[in-house]
């Protein structure tokens, strides 16, 4: 099911833990506040005499040192007891449950009580009244009566009980009967001690929502939120044509195989007009039908391929490239036009190359057919065709009367790997490529550097219209159609845009993306 995901799972947990925790808090507010409680901490349990068996008693002057019948007392010792409402509900006298007078009982095992003394907060010295013979207060050997003491909520008071025999340390126990309650020890809380702000259920609560929170938003986060394929489609696709805008064509490929199983897409990219020639062949061969081919070119098909189906895919920039080791990074459009028609030879020969660096200018080009080269000599050359190749490696010259020192190559990786290994070359290729690649760097034609954000209001020439064709209109059940979407509509065009080319679905590019004159205007969409 589409929303079993692992985002959609944790928020509904969330969710179900944050309605959990709102009813649970509703409970506690109107059920826990009428619980009563009484708890009881000893404070202070100390020896007094010399004779007490768990420890010295420490140095004792004046009323411990002197006072005789005190220091006869076997293992004296002293006991601080507070006791306290710590509820959510005060207590009155009638709340205390137990059929005797007194409401509380304080048991202190294996030691004799020897007197007590009842202390309380000035803000509640009235609790005082509370404590006499006739309102229960008694004690016997070891045990200590309590009155049925009312206690507002948070108010306390505190026992201090000379004791004998026994040791430090030995239990204390407050016993008693409270409606909807009871007596419980609580743990003292010593200056050093913070006492906690949430009770531990708050503080699970707390942590299970965090937890669950933090493990959405991570999620969110780090997902892929590229927009998947508009309807997946299965089968196997060839993508060919243009080898300038290859690595478009194969992280598109490999983004759709990922977001839809069952898909398989090969690019075998080879140039331009080769990829057209190959769709419109293949095509005629399936006696009407649409083969799972789709060709990328760099410029329109030729008037006799009536039947492609040509789509604008993106305004494409290219730049000049040149070996990294030649000084010039802008060259005007005339000093290009000069260098390819053979007119500037050696690099030193153009303005700003210092005469040291005599070396000859290596043109390293496309092969014929090739969109890159078409759009090359178009728009920079001015419609110009490039001089014959002179050389079969760029490395020798096998006419040494050739007005150029010219290769042709079969593709755009080979373009730049040839211009980045041959000192004094010069080629073309695609942008993004051009700009990446090691070894060289780019060149900027009469100041204009190509920027594909700005590109709509710029005069930069070396730019042109990619192109998706098909053979006719293919089945819409296809995985040629399901890809064709996926590029012109899909998540496909922030690929496009990644790779440093302009959409012709934005707005600002559809002007550029117009069909070119020279194009039938049925072919193209």
């Amino acid at each position: 099911m589409e929303w079993f995901s692992a985002e959609n799972v944790i928020a509904v947990v969330t969710a179900v833990l944050g309605i959990a925790a709102s009813l649970g808090v509703l409970w506690y507010e109107r059920r826990v506040p009428r619980r009563t409680r009484i708890g009881y901490r000893v404070q202070l349990d100390t020896p007094v005499s010399s004779a007490e068996r768990s420890g010295r008693a420490g140095v004792r002057l004046g009323l411990f040192q002197e006072n005789r019948q005190l220091s006869e007392l076997p293992d004296a010792t002293l006991v601080l007891l507070r006791i306290e409402n710590d509820g959510s509900q005060s207590i009155a006298g009638d709340d205390y449950t137990g059929r005797e007078l007194h409401g509380l009982t304080v048991e202190f095992s294996s030691r004799t009580i020897q007197g007590i003394a009842v202390t309380a907060p000035l803000n509640a010295d009235h609790l005082l009244d509370h404590f006499t013979p006739a309102a229960g207060l008694r004690y016997t050997n070891d045990t200590v009566f309590l009155p049925r003491v009312p206690l507002n909520r948070g108010v306390h008071f505190k026992l201090l009980v000379l004791l004998s025999g026994g040791t430090v340390g030995a239990p204390v126990r407050v016993s008693g009967g409270i409606r909807d309650g009871g007596v419980f020890p609580n743990r003292s809380t010593t200056p050093d001690d913070i006492p906690p702000l949430f009770s531990r259920a708050s503080r699970l609560i707390t942590v299970l929502l965090t937890v669950s929170v933090v493990a959405l938003a991570s999620i969110v986060v780090v997902r892929d939120d590229t927009r998947p394929p508009m309807g997946c489609a299965r089968g196997e696709m060839t993508i060919t044509g243009s080898t300038a805008f290859k690595p478009v064509a194969d992280e598109l490929a490999a983004k759709y195989e990922h977001d839809c199983a069952g898909s398989t897409i090969k690019v075998e990219a080879r140039s331009s007009g080769e990829g057209l020639q190959e769709l419109d062949e293949r095509g005629a061969a399936a006696k009407g039908g649409s083969p799972a081919l789709i060709a990328l070119s760099d410029v329109p098909g030729t008037e006799n391929q009536t039947a492609l189906q040509a789509s604008h895919v993106a305004v494409a920039l290219y730049t000049l490239v040149v070996h990294e080791g030649v000084p010039r990074r802008d060259l005007t459009t005339d000093e290009v036009k000069a260098i390819y028609r053979g007119d500037v030879r050696r690099w030193n020969e153009l303005r700003g190359v210092p005469e040291n660096y005599d070396l000859p200018i290596v043109l390293a080009s496309r092969k014929s057919g090739s969109g890159t080269r078409d759009i090359f000599e178009r728009t920079v050359l001015g419609g110009d065709i490039e001089e014959a190749y002179s050389s079969p490696d760029c490395e020798t010259k096998i006419d040494p009367s050739a007005k150029v020192f010219r290769c042709e190559l079969d593709s755009t990786a080979r373009v730049l790997a040839k211009v980045a290994a041959t000192p004094g070359a010069i080629g073309y290729t695609e942008l993004r490529s051009g700009s990446t690649a090691k070894g060289v760097h780019t060149v900027s034609l009469d100041g204009r550097v190509p920027l594909p954000d700005a590109i709509a209001g710029s005069d930069y020439p070396y730019r042109g219209v990619e192109y998706a064709y098909t053979y006719g209109r293919p089945p819409t059940d296809s995985l040629v159609f399901s890809f064709l979407n996926y590029l012109l509509r899909g998540g496909g065009q922030e690929v496009v845009r990644n790779h440093g080319h302009l959409p012709c679905s934005l707005p600002t590019a559809r002007a550029l993306c117009a069909p070119d004159p020279a194009e039938p205007a049925d072919r193209a969409q």
